[in-house]
């Protein structure tokens, strides 16, 4: 199976640059908190995450791939894998960006590692390096990690018992919510709003939720649990999807808050995440 993934080839794409800039507009900020309201806590003038709303390909629509996302062979190493899921990102906030200031994202192929699975075959693993920048100052630095797989059924995961944890808030993500979180990331995987194409190509049972998106509530309700504390380092890894209309428990696992969980309506853990945080 190695040999049928040209692993060389798309290691040529290390070093690739892709260089934007955006800007946090007062409108952004106010429609992504309302979009976000109900679902979290948040105790910040900025809410966490809202990085991610910032700079995203914009393509037109003959320059997208049958999921959705931009076609790859452009920023992206053109994996010959059909199936893409954000896998997990480690980020480190050293300042808060401000609202009305042109922000500079630059993002770089970092590695493209090629693995085996017994279970889920030939994968292969994009890392991207994403720094968020304003005033020649780094204000984020994201790794983000893409992975490819073969298209293949969905299995649920199996059923376990909530354990007890410091904090908990449970939530059903609906259609709306991940709507308008497309819309604010400028999202186009349809796995998040086409309902037949992602039962019916991609074999899931109901949209899914956003990994982000489930990252993002669990470091904002993280940093609303430590008030005299600022969020520095936040890992995360996604274990199973989650979908729409099914209840979401996220978890904060200690008194410190710097292990959290997200679990699905069957409590089995979708998310993992630690947080570290500064003075």
């Amino acid at each position: 199976m190695l040999d049928e993934i040209p692993v060389d080839h798309l290691r040529t794409w290390i070093g690739k640059e892709d260089h934007q800039t955006d800007i946090i507009t007062p409108e952004l900020l106010k429609r992504f908190n309302a979009t976000l309201s109900g679902y979290t806590k948040i105790n910040t003038k900025l809410p966490l995450g809202i990085h991610w709303c910032l700079a995203q390909p914009s393509q037109t629509r003959d320059s997208l791939g049958e999921d959705g996302h931009p076609a790859k062979g452009g920023f992206m190493p053109p994996v010959p894998l059909p199936r893409r899921m954000w896998a997990s990102s480690k980020i480190e906030f050293n300042e808060s960006p401000g609202v009305g200031i042109p922000i500079e994202k630059t993002s770089t192929i970092a590695d493209v590692v090629f693995k085996q699975s017994a279970v889920s075959g030939p994968l292969v693993f994009v890392h991207v390096d994403n720094v968020y920048s304003q005033d020649n100052k780094t204000l984020i630095q994201d790794r983000q990690i893409i992975v490819y797989r073969e298209p293949s059924a969905f299995k649920q995961t199996d059923s376990e018992e909530l354990q007890n944890s410091n904090d908990s808030l449970s939530i059903v993500p609906d259609s709306t919510l991940l709507f308008r979180y497309s819309a604010l990331t400028f999202n186009g995987h349809r796995i998040h709003y086409d309902h037949n194409y992602t039962r019916d190509v991609e074999g899931y049972p109901g949209l899914v939720v956003h990994g982000p998106l489930t990252a993002t509530l669990l470091m904002n309700m993280a940093q609303a649990s430590q008030p005299n504390k600022t969020l520095h380092k936040f890992t995360f890894r996604g274990t199973a999807p989650t979908f729409v209309d099914q209840a979401l428990t996220l978890l904060i696992k200690d008194q410190e808050a710097t292990i959290l969980e997200a679990r699905n309506h069957h409590g089995a853990l979708v998310m993992s995440a630690t947080a570290e945080y500064k003075n």
